[in-house]
């Protein structure tokens, strides 16, 4: 990877519950091969597992003929992954939420994911579709240097 150019691993999930674990181990092993520290990995695992569940239930809405795109690009310094659903997406990032009222069940519940997502990466994008396309979530997580 010392070339400058970014490295592309793709997966395709089957728009089924249990199946965010399969894009899980793959970031993971991704983020291991380019030097990620152990707590981050498990911050990028929690995000992606996050992400694909969103995809699998809202954007796809449990449809089996659909499916999940997972694409992680890895470069010098950053991971990015996408997580592309055949949705129509939320098309805005999220609002914070609002923890106590949530607690409090003023809130809905539902949307604490892209909270969670939102604090465990340094960046989160939610991009809509267009055109009755795609939509996906794009994240990056940073590669620090200063802890190797």
């Amino acid at each position: 990877m010392s070339n400058g150019k970014s490295t592309t691993v793709e997966v395709r999930l089957p728009t089924r519950m249990g199946y965010e674990k399969v894009a899980m181990s793959t970031a993971a092993s991704v983020a291991k091969l380019m030097g990620f520290r152990e707590d981050r990995i498990e911050d990028l695992k929690t995000a992606v597992a996050e992400a694909c569940i969103n995809a699998i239930e809202h954007g796809n809405r449990l449809n089996e003929k659909l499916s999940v795109g997972v694409v992680l690009s890895a470069g010098i310094d950053a991971l990015e992954v996408k997580v592309i659903d055949d949705g129509k997406g939320i098309g805005k990032t999220p609002a914070k939420p609002d923890i106590d009222r949530k607690m409090h069940g003023e809130e809905d519940p539902r949307g604490m994911g892209m909270f969670l997502i939102q604090a465990l990466v340094d960046e989160a994008e939610w991009v809509a579709s267009k055109d009755g396309g795609s939509s996906y979530v794009r994240l990056l997580i940073r590669l620090d240097k200063d802890h190797e």
